[in-house]
């Protein structure tokens, strides 16, 4: 099994959202908290409340720079925006203080935290650097933050990077991500949602706009998904232990809110391949060579079917099981092998006991006893080339020997 972390972003995704769902799942939530305030952020300090949305209870975590917070009525969703500058148009605003990208990595590097945590925490602000710089056409040298949005959104990223180090999921996938419409107000006036740096980000990423006006997902929401997320897809088959309510500041007819699903999924070893072609055109002797030649480059598992093709002309389904990591090589041992010209594809769940080969001594000689538990199931079986090998070598039926064989080994419990 693998430890999982799913997030529904079913409501978008922001910096103080994800921190909240997180710390909702955290095994201490308390100590997590105290911890981020004494990272060394200057100027920082972190609340989290209890609040509801829709009836749901959950944490809104806010982040208060020199005592102040991010001014609401500037949001649009409840979601904090990052807003950002080309040195340029940063002189027209004189009467703030801005922040660069030199200055961002200065104050991490001073953070009292470890160093996997601090290159995670550069890499999501160094993928909103970009964004905006692509945005704006200047460098990423160029580009200036306003001091209380550069350091609400240094917070959040800060805050997401040292929880996922302390909560430590395996994979972290999310769901599609609604990102509203509309148009929502930022430093350099009225910009569209989704905002065009957020935009960039989340290429590549599976979107959709919702049926409420607002901006649901600010560029830090999409950088942290970005970097984090392995992949995007519906909620996987999951044993969950624990589920964090990230909530934002505004309500909607609708649950504003993170989900953080915390749990257990089938490991990677336990998704198989099953790669299967039509054969209509080799002997039995060439179909069965070809089936012990995947065997031998490494295939779980080879058969065949019967069926009948175009023209009710006879032909054979040829399955292969394989690692998903070995696809690549099986499809090409298949086309060597076989005449088929195309090879169908799935992935599969594969639920397995575990296995065991015990050598056990017996009056007839060393055999060989495989096992298998699991699902509150056992089961046990002789190997068949040790009965075989007992048969020839004792002048006795096949099945003489292996009722023999099992009946010792039932008495031996």
């Amino acid at each position: 099994m693998m430890k999982t972390l799913y997030l529904d972003c079913g409501m978008g995704a922001s910096g103080d959202m994800l921190t909240s769902a997180l710390l909702e799942i955290h095994p201490d939530a308390k100590a997590a908290l105290a911890r981020l305030n004494e990272l060394g952020l200057p100027g920082i300090k972190y609340q989290a409340n209890g609040v509801q949305t829709c009836g749901i209870s959950g944490t809104h975590t806010s982040v208060l720079v020199h005592g102040q917070e991010e001014d609401v009525e500037q949001e649009n969703a409840g979601h904090s925006h990052s807003p950002a500058h080309s040195a340029d148009t940063a002189e027209h605003h004189h009467h703030h203080t801005h922040t660069s990208m030199q200055d961002i990595s200065q104050i991490v590097s001073h953070l009292d935290l470890p160093s996997c945590v601090k290159k995670d925490i550069l890499a999501v602000y160094q993928l909103i650097a970009e964004a905006e710089s692509t945005v704006h056409k200047v460098s990423v040298s160029e580009i200036h933050f306003h001091e209380v949005g550069s350091m609400d959104a240094v917070a959040d990223v800060t805050a997401v990077c040292f929880l996922l180090h302390e909560i430590a999921p395996e994979k972290v996938l999310a769901s599609p991500v609604r990102v509203g419409f509309g148009q929502v107000r930022c430093a350099h006036g009225i910009i569209p949602v989704p905002a065009p740096a957020a935009a960039l980000l989340l290429t590549g990423v599976p979107t959709y706009a919702g049926d409420f006006a607002g901006e649901f997902c600010t560029p830090t929401g999409a950088a942290l998904l970005k970097y984090f997320v392995s992949q995007f897809c519906g909620q996987p088959v999951m044993q969950v232990e624990k589920i964090g309510y990230g909530i934002g500041r505004k309500e909607f007819p609708a649950a504003n809110c993170v989900r953080a699903f915390l749990g257990e999924t089938e490991s990677e070893e336990n998704t198989v391949a099953e790669l299967s072609c039509n054969l209509d055109d080799m002997t039995p002797e060439a179909i069965g060579f070809a089936e012990q030649s995947l065997l031998a480059d490494g295939a779980l598992d080879v058969f065949t079917v019967p069926i009948g093709m175009k023209k009710s002309r006879p032909g054979i389904l040829l399955c292969c099981i394989c690692q998903v990591s070995q696809i690549q090589q099986m499809v090409k041992s298949i086309f060597f092998h076989t005449t088929t010209l195309g090879i169908r594809e799935k992935e599969c769940s594969r639920y397995a006991m575990k296995r065991e080969l015990q050598t056990v001594p017996t009056s007839l000689g060393t055999v060989h006893l495989k096992t298998a538990d699991g699902f509150g199931i056992q089961k046990k079986k002789l190997e068949y080339e040790d009965i075989s090998r007992i048969a020839h070598e004792s002048q006795l039926p096949f099945l003489q020997v292996q009722k023999k064989l099992e009946k010792e080994l039932d008495s031996k419990g």
